[in-house]
């Protein structure tokens, strides 16, 4: 195998790997809100978050709120151009439920890498509550909201 194949291989494993104890069926394919989240983040793509979210959809991160794909889109821009610059989001699943066949809820624990570090620090320490629905075969995430684990 290659040096670029086995890194291939690693990375494919690393990722399935964050699904946790739901890899696969309806739970793993909601799952993969989060993931593209975090995929975004690292990539530090506003584009990419925002197109993640329904049209109606809402965020809450820290203190503020924003409603709507292009208000998300707008403020992680310049969140990724400021002080989210280089920054990355981790988080494993705690509990994935659908609730009905088109909305699923799901809660995670992790926190954000700050640019220079390996591993999120404990004052980045969060959980995280996604609630996502179905929309054209796609799941979309309509409600985001973090609290950070310690005070």
């Amino acid at each position: 195998m290659t040096d670029q194949a086995a890194s291939l291989v690693a990375q494919a494993k690393e990722w399935a790997g964050r699904y946790g104890a739901y890899p696969n069926g309806p739970e793993g394919a909601a799952l993969t809100v989060p993931l593209r989240a975090h995929a975004a983040w690292e990539a530090n793509d506003a584009d990419a978050l925002a197109e993640l979210f329904a049209d109606n959809g809402s965020e809450l991160i820290g203190d503020t709120q924003l409603k709507g794909r292009e208000e998300i889109r707008s403020y992680m821009a310049e969140g990724f151009a400021g002080p989210y610059r280089g920054m990355r989001a981790q988080g494993e699943p705690l509990k994935v439920e659908l609730l009905t066949d088109d909305v699923a809820l799901a809660v995670t624990e992790g926190g954000y890498v700050r640019e220079g570090q390996s591993s999120v620090a404990p004052q980045d320490e969060l959980r995280a509550l996604w609630v996502m629905v179905r929309r054209d075969g796609d799941w979309k995430l309509l409600v985001h909201q973090t609290s950070p684990l310690k005070g």
